[in-house]
């Protein structure tokens, strides 16, 4: 995998290839700057036809990432926070990045457990604690 590419995983990398970059007006800081100068950066990543992923991690992530997703499978993250487009272009691809990695991650499969021995006889210690607190809580006689 080439320097020319977004390091994914230590597997994935997206080619800068397969990126389509758009620097627009930003609305952000810049003062009179900000009129005259393309500094948001919109990029976009087609997730369905991309080479970077193998049949798994592209159904994987294309569900993860279904409602981020127009409806030709494009991925598309927009940095407009700096007065730099340089700097939002960094931004949007960190930002692709971690939306991408975070969507490959598989979630470990949850274990069971039981509760120790100790552990459930100091729950129903606690249980009758609370419930003598209660009983005893019953009317004062008067005399």
């Amino acid at each position: 995998m080439s320097d020319d590419s977004l390091r994914i995983t230590d597997r994935v990398a997206i080619p800068r290839s397969e990126l389509e970059v758009r620097a627009t007006r930003s609305g952000g800081p810049g003062g009179q700057h900000v009129n005259t100068s393309s500094t948001r950066i919109e990029l976009r990543w087609n997730l369905l036809s991309s080479a970077a992923l193998e049949d798994g991690e592209r159904a994987r992530a294309a569900a993860k990432l279904a409602n981020r997703l127009d409806g030709d499978g494009f991925l598309r993250v927009v940095a407009s926070a700096s007065r730099s487009q340089r700097r939002n272009r960094d931004d949007a691809e960190a930002r692709l990045v971690d939306l991408v990695s975070r969507a490959l991650t598989v979630p470990r499969k949850r274990v069971r457990t039981k509760p120790s021995r100790a552990a459930r006889e100091a729950r129903m210690d606690a249980k009758k604690r609370r419930g003598k607190t209660k009983r005893e809580r019953g009317e004062v006689e008067r005399e």
